[in-house]
C-alpha cells in the first residue's frame, strides 16, 4: 500500500508522525507541502477523504495572519487561500489506502494504515 504523508519538517508532530510509520517499516512518500503545496483539487480530495470541511483545517494562527480567519469566506476562498498559503494547512496528513488521518496526535494515522 502506497503511504504518503504531507510533511513540515520543522513541525514536531509531522516528525513525530513520519517517525511513527518509519518504525513500523513504513516507507512514505514524503510531500514537503511548503515547498510543493498541493492544488485546489488535491486538497478538495484530501478534506474529502478527512470528511473536514476547510476550515476545520485550518491552522488558527496563520489563517489569522494570512486573512482566511474571516467567518465571510466561503469553501472555494478557503481552499483557495490554503494552496496559496499552504502554511495554513494543519499537519501532518497521512493518505494510505484511498483513506486519510491527520497525525494529531501521531498514533491517530494508525486506523488508516
Amino acid at each position: 500500500m502506497a503511504v504518503v504523508i504531507y510533511h513540515n519538517p520543522r513541525c514536531s508532530k509531522s516528525r513525530q508522525t513520519l517517525s511513527l510509520l518509519e518504525e513500523r517499516g513504513i516507507d512514505p512518500q514524503i510531500v514537503e507541502y511548503l515547498q510543493t503545496p498541493p492544488t485546489a483539487e488535491e486538497l478538495r480530495r484530501i478534506l474529502g477523504l478527512l470528511s473536514l470541511r476547510p476550515r476545520d483545517l485550518l491552522r488558527k494562527k496563520e489563517a489569522k495572519e494570512a486573512g482566511l480567519d474571516d467567518p465571510s469566506l466561503n469553501d472555494d476562498a478557503l481552499i483557495a487561500g490554503m494552496a496559496a498559503n499552504p502554511i495554513v494547512i494543519e499537519r501532518p496528513i497521512v493518505l494510505a489506502g484511498g483513506k486519510a488521518a491527520l497525525g494529531r496526535p501521531p498514533e491517530g494515522v494508525l486506523d488508516i494504515l
